[in-house]
């Protein structure tokens, strides 16, 4: 139904050799997230941009860069499917005057009655894999274009897909180098930082949304289930395309 085009990013990040990120990982493995963050902020600077999506890992990732890059030499931005919670858009509001930061809307190529008029009404209750390509992935493809690296607050904890995370990766979707700061920390280890400093967070997660995406396809997870497990609950599926585990990169 939908093809995937592939990054622009390749030759403008070629410079970047596998050995050199394996060499980057293993260095700064054991870094703490600031560490990271202040090694990417110099070597990448504004060729880099945080992608922020309101969750806990991210709100934390955005006071730290906020401290180290109080300028705002990197960009922050994030995914706005316009099916995103009110909760979510409050928190980027609070986040936005609390750490003195502005974010970057990145928006899918089409409106909502657009996508229903070539796709069908709700195409997330039919294929939510072709609705989050259509309003996730290739939005973000895009923003990505001639960039050479990102940064994201995926963990190793987070699910079984995210298990062989490292602190610093070669993107082979997108074809840039990827930075995850708290690959390594747990989830215990984030929200004592975010308590610790009162970063504003999303009060969703205090209703049992330990993951939050968007409205149609995010419920409250039940005692007992899997953090992952209120995505896109019937279908089997626990991840929007964003990120790939290491097995299906290599498919």
């Amino acid at each position: 139904m939908f093809e995937e085009t592939k990054s622009g990013n390749d030759a403008k990040a070629a410079e970047w050799s596998r050995e050199q990120v394996a060499e980057a990982a293993i260095r700064l493995k054991e870094a703490d997230p600031d560490s990271i963050l202040k090694w990417a902020v110099g070597e990448f600077g504004s060729e880099m941009a945080l992608a922020c999506s309101f969750g806990y890992e991210d709100v934390s990732l955005v006071y730290r860069l906020s401290r180290i890059d109080p300028e705002q030499t990197v960009p922050i931005f994030y995914l706005d499917t316009d099916l995103l919670f009110p909760e979510t858009y409050e928190t980027r509001d609070r986040l936005a005057g609390s750490c003195g930061v502005s974010f970057i809307r990145v928006t899918p190529a089409y409106t909502l009655e657009r996508q229903a008029q070539l796709w069908g009404d709700e195409l997330w209750k039919r294929e939510p894999h072709s609705c989050c390509l259509v309003r996730k992935v290739e939005p973000l493809r895009r923003f990505l274009k001639g960039r050479t690296a990102w940064i994201t607050g995926i963990r190793r904890e987070q699910a079984p897909s995210r298990g062989k995370a490292e602190v610093v990766e070669w993107d082979h979707q997108f074809g840039l180098v990827k930075i995850n700061p708290l690959a390594y920390r747990t989830s215990d280890e984030v929200w004592r930082y975010i308590q610790e400093r009162n970063i504003p967070h999303n009060p969703l997660h205090d209703r049992m949304y330990p993951s939050i995406g968007c409205i149609p396809c995010t419920r409250p997870v039940r005692p007992g289930e899997d953090i992952r497990a209120g995505r896109w609950s019937g279908f089997g599926k626990t991840e929007c395309g964003l990120h790939p585990s290491k097995q299906e990169e290599e498919d």
